[in-house]
């Protein structure tokens, strides 16, 4: 019986912060793997998401947003991770918000004009333009670069270009033995997403700064026939934020938890006993010891 010819190749996405990056490989996979915020700066490391179909198998890498004012030692690792993923991949995608071309935008777009591999531009959240020929100067000014082997309006959310980007992307892999078995979404263990989960929830639950000052360990992840239990330490930087964390009488910890709770349990398809602590690390994000003792390393 006749084999198809297997194809395989890494796609980086890349962009300034809060331009759709997660919830695209989100929507591309069918999945949630990566956590998404209206927050910029949600996404901290690189996360790979494996998206298999017959003989295509294309391995995204979803990055930080690219900044260029590094305020702190964890804005440097995140940005750090985000260009990594501009060297030894097969395919950049850039995503760029549908009506807006920034500052933010152009640094990106130097820094893709660096590297020599085929390279897509994704123009995003195209549902919140109502009159879809506004697009058109966008869109031209993207080709006038002569960076891009296509160009793709996507809006994620409505589900609206996702499969055409995927299409092009699977054309652009090379003919290549697949890395991940076809039941693969992800290389990240267990305890990685389910300590990412309910840091989305922190993110969405609290304010601008509290967020970017915080994050989740995993310190115990015990599995039985009957229920998974999971201590979890959240780390803030002072205690005025450990107060706003745990909230009036813990109904904001209370909260967090519940909603985590739903989350991890969608995704292990178990029962789950949650329980979360609050702890401060002072200066944790703008001290390389501490990050790394964090597992930013």
């Amino acid at each position: 019986m006749f084999e198809q010819q297997q194809k395989c190749g890494y796609v980086a996405l890349v962009g300034r912060p809060n331009v759709g990056k997660s919830t695209l490989l989100n929507h591309v996979l069918g999945q949630k793997i990566s956590i998404t915020s209206r927050k910029p700066q949600t996404t901290r490391r690189n996360l790979i998401g494996v998206d298999t179909v017959d003989a295509n198998q294309a391995i995204y890498v979803d990055t930080p947003g690219i900044h260029q004012h590094i305020e702190r030692e964890l804005n440097r690792y995140m940005v750090s991770n985000a260009t990594s993923a501009l060297s030894d991949v097969d395919l950049l995608v850039v995503l760029i918000e549908a009506g807006k071309i920034q500052d933010g935008d152009h640094h990106v777009l130097k820094l893709l004009a660096q590297h020599d591999m085929p390279k897509f531009a994704v123009i995003s959240k195209v549902d919140l333009i109502k009159d879809k020929t506004a697009l058109l100067p966008q869109m031209q000014a993207l080709h006038a670069m002569g960076l891009f082997d296509e160009i793709v309006p996507v809006s994620a959310l409505k589900k609206d270009g996702v499969d055409s980007f995927r299409h092009h992307v699977f054309q652009r892999l090379p003919m290549r033995k697949h890395f991940f078995a076809d039941d693969e979404v992800t290389d990240q263990p267990e305890r990685f997403l389910v300590a990412e989960i309910v840091r989305e929830k922190l993110m969405r639950q609290l304010g601008d700064e509290i967020p970017h000052s915080s994050t989740v360990v995993i310190e115990s992840f015990k599995q039985n026939e009957k229920i998974t239990e999971i201590h979890a330490d959240i780390y803030v930087e002072r205690d005025g934020q450990k107060r706003i964390v745990i909230g009036k009488a813990g109904a904001r910890m209370k909260l967090i938890g519940q909603e985590a709770r739903k989350d991890i349990e969608h995704l292990l398809d178990h029962k789950v006993m949650l329980h979360l602590w609050v702890k401060v690390r002072k200066g944790w994000t703008n001290n390389v010891g501490q990050m790394k003792h964090l597992g930013y390393d």
